[in-house]
């Protein structure tokens, strides 16, 4: 019992000596020392290049808008056409790939029947070539 008024103590004090100064906390954070040259030569040369990026995404945003807005009234003026125009070829395409799809199923399923036979029998394709072999094909 008569310990743990000393354990006590001896917390607080520890805590004590952990808390650091607020101004001591933000030292820490920063480096010791200053950039090297090859840092401050890199934030040189790549500030500008990143404003000239900057400034041309701006101008692509800006060009961008423009288009739109001269853009929108021949949409809607050629809508009745490019409505149904759009419809039919999405529905062509998707013919076009639903179509293969079914045709790649039809020959997996196909080829997986052969197989299925040729076990069934007994003979395989390599059994098969022995005797095409001694005819001469």
């Amino acid at each position: 019992m008569a310990d743990q008024p000393t354990r006590g103590g001896q917390k607080q004090q520890q805590q004590m000596q952990q808390q650091v100064h607020p101004s001591e906390a933000i030292k820490s954070l920063l480096p010791q020392q200053g950039p090297s040259k090859s840092q401050v030569l890199a934030v040189v040369t790549l500030f500008p290049f990143g404003g000239a990026l900057l400034c041309l995404a701006g101008l692509t945003l800006v060009g961008t808008l423009m288009g739109l807005a001269v853009a929108t009234p021949v949409f809607l003026l050629f809508s009745p056409v490019l409505v149904p125009a759009a419809l039919t070829i999405a529905l062509a395409v998707t013919g076009f790939l639903t179509s293969g799809a079914f045709g790649i199923t039809a020959l997996s399923s196909l080829s997986w029947m052969i197989n299925y036979m040729r076990r069934m029998r007994g003979t395989t394709g390599e059994q098969q070539v022995v005797p095409a072999k001694r005819w001469g094909l």
